[in-house]
């Protein structure tokens, strides 16, 4: 898969994550500042940022920019679930 292609996935990904949580703050009203409250949180952010350089040093040596782009989208997803709380009940 050449860069541009990989580029443009990563692009598409990203945006149906920005559409879902769009959606889901339309039916429910403060959503989106929950579900992206892990920005928030040092341990999660940590982990993202962690998991993100890894995979990007690796990437880039190999694979160029389009492996760099997919690192940033795995170390938010890290991120996301480390960022999971148990359910309050």
């Amino acid at each position: 898969m050449n860069e541009t292609a990989s580029l443009l996935t990563v692009a598409v990904v990203v945006a149906a994550l920005v559409i879902r949580t769009a959606v889901a703050e339309m039916r429910h009203p403060g959503s989106a500042r929950a579900r992206w409250a892990l920005a928030s949180g040092t341990r999660a952010v940590t982990a993202g940022a962690v998991a993100a350089v890894a995979l990007g040093l690796v990437g880039w040596r190999y694979f160029g920019y389009g492996a760099v782009a997919w690192a940033v989208l795995a170390g938010a997803l890290v991120a996301g679930v480390v960022d999971r709380r148990p359910p309050e009940g």
